[in-house]
């Protein structure tokens, strides 16, 4: 492995300047942003403060090492096997660990940097072969929807999907690309993913494999305890429920706070979203609302796209009569975070601002 230093890829700055146009800083908001960035990570401080996204509470102030960027940045890039030179798309915000890692990653590898403002559509600009990128679900899922975007995702050599949860439907229209595509699982604290799925081809699987120098635990709580000792100084104890296999690899069931307790029942948000994907159109989320004999009743928001008649039945055919919501309420979008995730408690917000607690 080379060395990892701050000092030894300084050189690599004029890396970016040579595949932006000369105004550099001038071009865009987005191009501003990596000016701020860069100018940022090539200061003096060997600490950086990250904030996590929010998706279900207020965002959360994080401060690293820059090193630890680095050697984030050597791990995935040694996994993926990406060579000096090869093009790698940045189109995720860089006010997140994502954004940024993605261009610590051009960094360390000395790969060229290819700038699209982040969207929905992130590939509707680009006309270079892309060799690396990272999305979240949502925009992969906006590329399917285009034959030329979709012929630019399939040219990817190397896609992960992070942000989020793929949903079953999305994996399965992304199972017959010959491109290696994979699911990342990470966090701000272990400074981006720490473990990745193969979605496609023959290799893929239902279970995240921890990347080289981290493995993974669970508490007894059944939560997944990280030990990452090139990215975090102390083990990571996350929220997110998990069972593991003997190899040391892992699948995620849910995180402990989207447990909703109703008439005494646990109920796992994610395993409820999970049985109603493959039947419900469009963008839909499941929250709770207060309830006075049941503690929390469930909630399942959809927009527009889904019938209301046709989501009843599903939920009273596919759901036991615990897991159906008491409620299903029409919004016209689902609150999402700037990456991309189901934005938790703007939609438990959403959903008591618009149903009235039994007996007010």
């Amino acid at each position: 492995m080379k060395q990892i230093t701050i000092e030894g890829i300084r050189y690599q700055r004029e890396l970016f300047l040579r595949e932006a146009p000369p105004a550099f800083a001038a071009q865009s908001s987005f191009h501003r942003q990596l000016a701020d960035f860069l100018k940022e990570w090539f200061s003096p401080s060997p600490l950086l403060t990250l904030y996590t996204s929010g998706s279900t509470g207020k965002p959360k102030e994080i401060i690293v090492r820059k090193e630890q960027m680095l050697q984030s940045a050597a791990i995935t890039c040694e996994y993926l096997q990406l060579p000096a030179g090869e093009t790698a798309l940045l189109c995720l915000p860089l006010a997140y660990i994502a954004g940024k890692m993605m261009v610590v990653r051009a960094l360390y590898g000395g790969l060229h940097l290819l700038l699209a403002e982040p969207s929905g559509h992130p590939l509707a600009g680009i006309g270079r072969q892309v060799d690396f990128a990272a999305m979240v679900p949502l925009q992969v899922y906006n590329s399917l929807q285009r034959e030329e975007e979709r012929k630019r995702l399939a040219s990817i050599s190397r896609l992960i999907i992070g942000g989020g949860a793929i949903d079953p439907q999305l994996e399965e229209s992304l199972g017959g690309f010959s491109n290696a595509i994979y699911s990342s699982y990470g966090m701000t604290e272990t400074v981006s993913h720490i473990a990745l799925r193969k979605i496609n081809g023959k290799d893929a699987d239902n279970c995240y494999t921890p990347l080289p120098g981290v493995s993974v635990r669970l508490s007894e709580e059944h939560t997944l305890v990280i030990h990452a000792p090139r990215v975090a100084d102390a083990p990571v104890i996350t929220n997110d429920i998990a069972e593991m296999r003997t190899d040391g690899s892992f699948r995620i069931l849910g995180r402990r706070d989207n447990v909703i307790i109703s008439g005494g029942i646990k109920i796992q948000i994610e395993a409820v979203e999970k049985v109603l994907y493959p039947y419900i159109s469009g963008p839909f989320a499941v929250t709770s609302v207060p309830h006075p004999k049941l503690g929390e009743a469930l909630v399942l928001l959809v927009t527009p796209a889904s019938n209301p008649t046709y989501t009843r039945e599903v939920c009273s055919h596919q759901l036991s009569r615990l897991h159906q919501p008491q409620h299903i309420l029409q919004v016209e979008a689902i609150p999402l975070t700037v990456n991309g995730k189901t934005d938790r408690a703007a939609a438990k917000k959403m959903a008591s601002e618009r149903i009235p607690m039994p007996g007010r």
